[in-house]
């Protein structure tokens, strides 16, 4: 059994961690009620956005935006792998980087891979693997999110597709459902799936001023707003997971202190009894002579 001074000396240690876990659960929090706050505004308008594409997409005759519809023959595939720049949220960035992956191994088996990270987590985790291509530009874009930064990345996704550079590009993130509850998700972003012979297909647009004028500003923009809604929902589903993981921290370091007081009490009980029987033990002695 340990004895008191190295039993004592734990007990502080695991009620400093606690304090520090209990701190990082509030900050997460405030934080996850601000990034909850930004998706939940963001995705009707997302959505809108999405609808009007489905619109669309059967109808497409602006042959600099066909490119964006058109399937070609799968050789190079570009994975926007979103995760977080720090850790101690469970396994948020592990199943993403599972994920990301798994899809390398399996559904790409044999392609050219490149990764786009945003995220340093993923960042340095692919700069590490074998077989795949890093383009880490976007991997600090989580200090300071915002739509321009959203943006940024979207419009070099769409460049780099527009020029042929790739001929797939699928986005795998957390999409956020609440503070416990994210969802693993890998989006197919380019090309555009059509989807002929819904609902959607059949409304028709009245355009003003002009037909190509307004898809050429509009389909990429919303294209666009669909890296940002990812890039947002990653954001929140990281401060719902940290929230969860240090509330769970927390727990565990407050039952690791009764079980440490237990032992400790134990250890202490056992110092006085030890004593008490030397005592005895010398006046018994001390008696007899």
């Amino acid at each position: 059994m340990a004895n008191l001074k190295e039993v004592r000396i734990r007990i502080a240690s695991v009620n400093s961690t606690q304090q520090i876990t209990k701190a990082m659960k509030l900050v997460s929090a405030t934080k996850l009620r601000r990034a909850q706050n930004a998706i939940l505004q963001m995705r009707p308008y997302a959505q809108k956005l999405n609808g009007i594409l489905a619109n669309l997409s059967d109808s497409m005759d602006i042959d600099s935006l066909k490119v964006y519809f058109d399937q070609r023959p799968i050789n190079n595939v570009l994975l926007v792998v979103i995760t977080s720049d720090r850790g101690l949220c469970g396994s948020f960035n592990a199943n993403v980087i599972k994920l990301a992956n798994k899809l390398i191994r399996e559904d790409y088996a044999g392609k050219n891979i490149t990764i786009l990270p945003v995220g340093r987590k993923g960042a340095d985790f692919f700069a590490k693997a074998e077989g795949v291509k890093v383009n880490a530009s976007f991997k600090e874009t989580l200090q300071n999110l915002n739509a321009k930064a959203g943006f940024e990345i979207g419009e070099y996704v769409l460049n780099q597709y527009s020029a042929g550079k790739f001929d797939k590009v699928e986005v795998v993130y957390n999409q956020f459902k609440n503070a416990a509850t994210q969802i693993l998700s890998n989006d197919a972003f380019l090309p555009i799936a059509k989807q002929a012979g819904t609902q959607a297909s059949k409304t028709d647009f009245i355009f003003e001023p002009g037909k190509e004028e307004i898809l050429l500003e509009l389909i990429p923009r919303i294209l666009k707003t669909q890296i940002y809604r990812s890039l947002l929902d990653s954001f929140a589903s990281e401060h719902g997971a940290r929230m969860v993981a240090m509330d769970k921290a927390t727990d565990n370091a407050g039952e690791l202190i009764k079980a440490l007081k237990l032992e400790y009490n134990r250890a202490r009980q056992a110092a006085i009894t030890t004593e008490i029987s030397e005592i005895v033990g010398g006046a018994a002695a001390l008696s007899g002579a």
